[in-house]
């Protein structure tokens, strides 16, 4: 069932006004699939930024099962909506794991980072890896389709979202979703980059 977790914001300046958006837009990986929405590293992400620069609010525009042309098809609506300072863009997974054309993800996916851009948004393109079961070529060139967009449009890059999971113990029973206990991980992942796009030390 794809759970739309939009527009629900995590963290909260102390005035309530004059907050810098912080937009997630992603898959199940993102959305706390499987486990408490309060342990996904996005609400943790949000817990961090109201201790740490509480001027920032994280909205969670990620759905469970979303493919890059999903996403494509409702960046402009999001963006409207959301208005983000920085856009954290964690797409790609799903259509690796169903094998579709690495050419139009990587044309999905450039279409978000561009989309936010235009609207003023400093952006953050998460990667993603595939299994070796998938074939070399397709694991190689679903592989460079992130690099190859943060290169070309120059926006950060988070090389893989789950770098450093590498007991099945992380893993829900799907072997596909991190477990809760695995989040801050994550978390620390993607925060190695967005620390410094909100001025604060990585550590």
């Amino acid at each position: 069932m794809r759970s739309l977790l939009f527009a629900a914001l995590l963290a909260f300046n102390g005035s309530g006004a004059d907050a810098s958006t912080i937009l997630v837009f992603g898959d199940s990986l993102s959305s706390a699939y499987g486990i408490p929405q309060k342990a996904g590293w996005v609400a943790l992400l949000g817990e961090r930024l109201k201790q740490r620069s509480p001027d920032y609010t994280v909205v969670n525009a990620s759905i469970s099962g979303e493919t890059s042309a999903g996403g494509a098809a409702r960046i402009a609506k999001t963006l409207a909506s959301s208005k983000p300072a920085i856009v954290i863009v964690e797409l790609g997974a799903n259509d690796g794991l169903r094998g579709l054309p690495v050419g139009e993800m990587k044309k999905n996916l450039a279409a978000i980072v561009q989309a936010s851009k235009r609207e003023g948004a400093r952006v953050v393109l998460v990667g993603m890896q595939l299994p070796p079961n998938y074939g070399v070529p397709y694991v190689n060139q679903f592989r460079a389709v992130f690099s190859d967009i943060a290169r070309d449009e120059r926006v950060a890059f988070v090389p893989f979202l789950l770098e450093g999971l590498d007991k099945r113990e992380q893993f829900l029973a799907d072997a596909l979703h991190p477990t809760a206990a695995a989040q801050p991980i994550l978390l620390e992942n993607v925060w190695r980059k967005l620390a410094t796009m909100v001025m604060l030390p990585s550590k």
